[in-house]
């Protein structure tokens, strides 16, 4: 692996982890924190593994907006 994914790699299994320690947190608020953590790993997967940094604009727009839609709609239906 080159050091940009083994990074990437590390931060990826950090936030995991970090999601699995926020879930025993009683605030009312942990939900949306373990959402908009898997939104950030999400988009760091498809940028860093996927190679969306190289696509065409118009499907990083599509990504990133589907990711966000799909948080928000996640997010109204809890």
């Amino acid at each position: 692996m080159h050091k940009t994914s083994t990074i990437a790699y590390i931060i990826l299994i950090a936030l995991t982890i970090t999601s699995a320690l926020l879930s025993k947190l009683g605030t009312p608020y942990v939900a949306l924190l373990i959402l908009l953590l898997a939104v950030f790993k999400f988009i760091a997967i498809a940028f860093q593994f996927m190679e969306l940094k190289k696509a065409n604009p118009f499907w990083k727009v599509m990504v990133v907006g589907f990711v966000l839609l799909f948080t928000v709609i996640v997010w109204a239906i809890k």
